[in-house]
């Protein structure tokens, strides 16, 4: 299932959007466009996410089961 979203754009931010949407580049529409900025949104939050859960891990002393396992390997060498 799919929606609609009106977003109201300057001229430029328009004119920019109708750029990347041209037969120039990789989207063929607008929505595809922004569609695609949002997925890519979507991963970039998911790893900032990560990597500052794997930093509170470390600020609490809590090594995330790879690194332990990994540890132990080089530990072992």
């Amino acid at each position: 299932m799919s929606s609609s979203l009106n977003v109201q754009l300057t001229d430029a931010l328009r004119r920019y959007v109708d750029e990347r949407a041209s037969d120039k580049d990789v989207y063929a529409t607008p929505s595809e466009y922004i569609r695609d900025l949002i997925r890519q949104d979507m991963q970039d939050r998911t790893i900032a996410l990560n990597v500052l859960a794997g930093l509170d891990d470390l600020k609490h002393g809590r090594l995330p089961l790879l690194i332990s396992k990994l540890a132990n390997v080089c530990l072992k060498s």
